[in-house]
């Protein structure tokens, strides 16, 4: 595949449609998400989180602890505590005396991201097929894969990804491994960063309702290696669609 390089053209860098008046608003519309047992420091992780992941924060952009403390209302310390553990998840590099620095999506980080969604996605779904079914989350999972998006409709196709992220994670809640479920889990928000960063340069991919609807099906038939295979294809169908768009504009 080559070096690894920074994609130059990465989607969602240098938006001219992401003028700071609409990024404002879509800060001010966050909301930090409310628990009785949720620490400062957590609500300020999870709304910070969220708005690199569905492009608010751009890639390469800066941040400081003063501005992101006025943003999330909260103190210098929880914001700091946040901004230790984003740099844990890849998505904020910390540069001492400098403040803060939303990561680059790297075509070496993109085919990293598909290597372990291959290993850990492909071993859940055939581990799901040999444990016993759970009728309930099947049905979800059903309704989650007939979740359409329509073409340039944004909050559509914001919904589908969450709905696609609940499918993902749900295959691996059927494998019943707590260690696979958690390697699935962490892996959503870049899948999901590089989704939404996708559709900010007008590629919103295909609708993969027939691929969720046959892992669901192989899983149904305690069919082990078709489970296995057709995640495998479902995802190196997905990668190879990514990394083309990516080199294009590299």
């Amino acid at each position: 595949m080559g070096a690894a390089k920074p994609a130059r053209t990465r989607p969602g860098d240098g938006k001219s449609r992401h003028d700071r008046r609409s990024r404002s608003r879509k800060i001010a519309a966050t909301k930090l998400p409310l628990a009785t047992n949720c620490s400062l420091s957590e609500r300020v992780y999870k709304a910070l989180k969220r708005d690199i992941v569905t492009g608010v924060h751009q890639s390469g952009e800066a941040l400081t602890e003063n501005v992101l403390s006025k943003l999330y209302k909260a103190s210098r310390t929880p914001v700091r505590e946040a901004a230790v553990r984003l740099q844990h998840d890849n998505l904020l590099r910390i540069v001492p005396n400098r403040g803060y620095f939303v990561t680059h999506i790297t075509l070496h980080q993109l085919n990293e991201i598909y290597e372990f969604r291959l290993a850990v996605e492909c071993s859940a779904a055939e581990l799901a097929a040999r444990r016993t079914l759970d009728s309930e989350l099947i049905a979800r999972l059903t309704q989650l894969a007939n979740t359409k998006y329509t073409i340039d409709d944004r909050s559509s196709y914001e919904r589908f990804v969450v709905a696609d992220t609940e499918f993902h994670v749900g295959i691996a809640k059927l494998s019943r491994n707590h260690l696979l479920l958690r390697a699935v889990d962490d892996a959503r928000c870049q899948m999901e960063r590089i989704m939404y960063a996708a559709i900010d340069i007008g590629y919103y991919g295909e609708l993969p309702i027939q691929e969720h609807i046959q892992i669901l099906e192989a899983i149904r038939q305690r069919n082990p290696q078709l489970a296995r295979d057709l995640m495998y294809q479902h995802i190196f169908a997905s990668k190879d669609k990514v990394l083309r768009l990516a080199y294009s504009g590299s």
